[in-house]
């Protein structure tokens, strides 16, 4: 990484820290802070402020090299002010990751080093669990600094179940579109990732009628899942299977031009973020004739719900606020169909006009 130091020991708290600042076309600030007495590496990255302060979770996973977890940090954190966008939400995007096994190097210490972090934005970036950390966790890294939303203690608690359902309701929508009345009712739905979101869309849908296949790399995580749902079937994988709905719910990517050849499925809608390789993925799947909804208007739930902590939104709104997304799907739908458009060139047209709006620019 060519990079400059920012600051030395004591930027962001205790020990040796320093902040290395990325300069990334298109990003506003990309920060990493390395702690030596924590072993803590970490990267924030903040893309765009124009609707208001960056809030994007913090995600802890062990990527290979710290280019990898870079790449992750500047698409997730472009996705998040796509995602707040899209949802009418007074946010801008941004994103944090943490490098290393959560379930090996995760220690209170490290998770507080990681509060100054964040507290060294000046409320400038929000954050919020993801995958590797949890509601709980927020309460260590909220030791540290206020601007953290989603903590179990006086906060609203972990989003897995507003995420989940915010992408059940805009498949509901998808597939009304594309089958009619009858919607998910008797629908094959392949889910990918048995966790904290996943596992709950699985009750969501088999609830409303829908046949599951569950697919994810943890058994212990399948397990708890087949538990609870005893109905749902368990697969090696689900991308390729006869399947009506692909629902990737796990890490991104799991689209690209080897695998979506690979794909039966009629829609796809889930709730991992960046699920495209790249932005030619779309026009393949439009070719293929597979609904693509894309994920920061299908998985924009977990967001409305933490954001209700920093906004007027009141938390007795949230769940209708959710709601909405099946209604924000149904018009993009209708948008890009009367103008033969992908539903994501709808949706990132209203994105860039809220945008626009919210910078001065001139339609």
């Amino acid at each position: 990484m060519c990079a400059a130091i920012l600051g030395g020991p004591g930027v962001a708290g205790n020990g040796h820290i320093d902040i290395i600042d990325e300069r990334t076309s298109g990003h506003e600030q990309v920060r990493m802070l390395r702690d030596e007495d924590t072993g803590l590496r970490a990267i924030v990255a903040i893309h765009n402020s124009s609707l208001g302060p960056a809030l994007g979770g913090t995600r802890f996973f062990p990527y290979k090299e710290e280019s990898d977890a870079l790449t992750d940090v500047l698409r997730l954190s472009e996705g998040m002010t796509l995602k707040a966008a899209a949802a009418g939400l007074p946010l801008g995007g941004g994103k944090a990751v943490i490098i290393g096994d959560p379930h090996a190097h995760k220690t209170p210490g490290l998770l507080r080093a990681y509060g100054r972090f964040v507290h060294s934005f000046g409320g400038g970036y929000i954050t919020a669990g993801d995958v590797g950390t949890t509601a709980t966790d927020m309460n260590i890294i909220g030791s540290q600094t206020p601007w953290v939303v989603g903590r179990d203690a006086g906060g609203s608690g972990d989003s897995g179940f507003s995420t989940a359902y915010g992408v059940f309701v805009a498949m509901q929508a998808a597939a009304v579109h594309v089958w009619g009345s009858e919607g998910l009712s008797g629908r094959r739905v392949g889910v990918e990732g048995a966790g904290k979101v996943g596992s709950q869309l699985v009750s969501l849908l088999i609830d409303a009628g829908a046949h599951v296949n569950l697919a994810d790399r943890n058994p212990a995580a399948l397990q708890r899942v087949s538990e609870t749902n005893p109905r749902v079937a368990i697969s090696r994988r689900v991308l390729d299977q006869d399947i009506d709905i692909y629902a990737p719910c796990a890490m991104g990517a799991t689209l690209n031009e080897s695998t979506i050849p690979m794909v039966r499925a009629q829609i796809v809608c889930g709730a991992a973020n960046n699920q495209l390789l790249n932005a030619d993925c779309e026009e393949q799947l439009q070719s293929a004739g597979i609904l693509w909804i894309p994920d920061y208007v299908a998985n924009a739930g977990g967001l409305i719900q933490v954001s209700s902590e920093v906004t007027d939104l009141q938390p007795e709104e949230v769940t209708d606020r959710i709601a909405m997304i099946g209604s924000a799907v149904t018009g993009m739908l209708q948008a890009a169909g009367d103008v033969s458009r992908t539903p994501a060139e709808a949706a990132r047209e209203l994105v860039e006009r809220r945008l626009a709006d919210a910078e001065g620019i001139p339609a």
